[in-house]
């Protein structure tokens, strides 16, 4: 990535958090470099729940936009697809959803969901993007970008989509402590330790992928497609 040209970053989630949880870090880091980062969520993220009040629901947006006015990202829209049954709606008019942003703000960088997780709505996000970023003649974007999401990556099993398989990862040791804190306005959707979706492993997974390429602090990706135009 240049940093003499602002990159404009496009974040695709099913769900408000999963932006924090999976590249809160990185999002940081595009922002100190000068890019623009637009994010946009699938689902409301509550309503699967067997019992929840409509209050849950401006309380999980209210976070959403604390959280993202924190690290940088400014929301674009947020889709009203059934939370958890996302594979009930035809996957064009998802595709169609996402192409209507893209056409809006022709991103040079896309991050999603990894095909591999355990979540249903993380793997049709993954897929719409894939579709609504086909790479036809004329397109401007030139990389997709996978991330991953503690309770659902990690939860998932090679015999059903595959493993999350990083070669990318972005070093976000002076980040690390902004990304914990924009994750306190998730109160709400984080666990106990240890579970993998609690701040204590949060940080230990952070630490972990940055082990493995020799950092203190990392976030690791898939790189989906990359185009050099």
């Amino acid at each position: 990535m240049s940093e003499e040209t602002p990159n404009i970053v496009l974040v695709i989630v099913a769900h408000s958090d999963d932006e924090t949880l999976g590249l809160g870090g990185t999002i940081l880091r595009h922002k100190n470099q000068g890019d623009k980062i637009y994010g946009i969520a699938m689902t409301n993220g509550i309503s699967a729940r067997t019992i929840y009040e409509e209050e849950q629901i401006d309380k999980r947006k209210e976070a959403a936009y604390k959280a993202a006015n924190l690290i940088g990202l400014e929301w674009l829209d947020f889709g009203d697809f059934p939370d958890n049954s996302m594979d009930s709606i035809p996957l064009i008019n998802i595709v169609k959803f996402i192409e209507n942003v893209k056409k809006d703000i022709n991103p040079k960088i896309i991050y999603t969901h990894s095909a591999s997780d355990l979540n249903i709505d993380h793997k049709i996000v993954n897929e719409s993007t894939l579709i609504a970023f086909r790479p036809k003649a004329g397109e401007l974007w030139e990389e997709i970008r996978s991330f991953e999401v503690p309770s659902s990556t990690d939860y998932s099993h090679k015999t059903l989509r595959g493993n999350f398989n990083p070669n990318l990862y972005i070093n976000i040791e002076n980040y690390i402590d902004l990304k914990l804190e924009a994750l306190s306005f998730y109160k709400d959707e984080l666990w106990e330790s240890p579970n993998s979706r609690s701040i204590d492993m949060i940080k230990v997974l952070a630490q972990y992928r940055g082990s493995q390429v020799g950092l203190r602090y990392a976030e690791a990706f898939e790189v989906l497609r990359r185009i050099s135009r």
